[in-house]
């Protein structure tokens, strides 16, 4: 995270939406600046570095989809999308395209600081007593990969850092310290923190397929996050603490 007060991007094309956002959250200790579209959000992440983008999902131009996936690309930045859709399929897919959470309009304002609150702090680190995954420290080892939870960092072999979301962290932190456990979506739900997650959005599967992919683990037959038919998952790694 940036030094000083947290980055907030806003990238929305509603004129009040921006700036009633922008007037809130200033007011809230945060720096909030916002843009109107995609050709906009590149430039802005050109300059300062931002702490976290909250974005609209239907934009002129390039679509909240294509622009998360376009972020997604090249740094772990989180991103909460925001929708004026009710469509089940459009949080999925929203999710899927790295997204972090999703916020549906009309939102309160207080509920839009909440979800940036707690996505931040998922983000450094912090704990909560109902994260076990997060309130944990200490370093894993499995399938050539390091987990280190004190610092938030996935290394491979050559050193070479992974990077995830905050939500494809979280996810892995709780399967490398439940190994060759079967571990129910209800359960996984309670495990991670950060979100209310809804049992008919289908979250925890996005967010498993979306950490296979990083893991090089997508394949048919996944080897180290495999399903179990009508249970939940399991996570098949042999792991050592380091």
């Amino acid at each position: 995270m940036a030094a000083g007060e947290p980055h907030i991007l806003i990238v929305d094309d509603e004129p009040g939406i921006r700036t009633a956002l922008v007037r809130y959250l200033s007011g809230e200790g945060f720096k909030a600046t916002s843009c109107v579209d995609g050709v906009a959000l590149r430039h802005a992440l050109e300059g300062e570095p931002v702490d976290l983008i909250l974005m609209d999902l239907m934009l002129p131009g390039e679509d909240g989809l294509a622009l998360a996936r376009f972020v997604r690309s090249r740094s772990a930045v989180p991103i909460i999308m925001l929708t004026g859709k009710g469509d089940v399929i459009d949080r999925v897919v929203g999710l899927e395209a790295g997204a972090d959470d999703y916020i549906a309009k009309p939102f309160h304002l207080r509920e839009v600081l909440a979800r940036i609150r707690t996505v931040l702090r998922r983000g450094q680190g912090a704990t909560e007593p109902a994260a076990p995954a997060a309130a944990s420290q200490g370093e894993f080892c499995f399938d050539g990969w390091r987990l280190d939870l004190s610092n938030r960092q996935v290394t491979g072999d050559s050193g070479t850092a992974l990077t995830l979301t905050t939500g494809e962290f979280d996810l892995l932190a709780v399967f490398v310290q439940h190994p060759n456990r079967v571990l129910s979506r209800d359960q996984l739900m309670t495990m991670l923190k950060g979100r209310e997650w809804s049992a008919f959005d289908r979250a925890i599967d996005t967010q498993v397929r979306r950490l296979r992919k990083r893991l090089g683990d997508s394949g048919k037959e996944p080897a180290l996050i495999k399903t179990v038919r009508g249970t939940g998952y399991l996570f098949a790694a042999k792991v050592r603490r380091a």
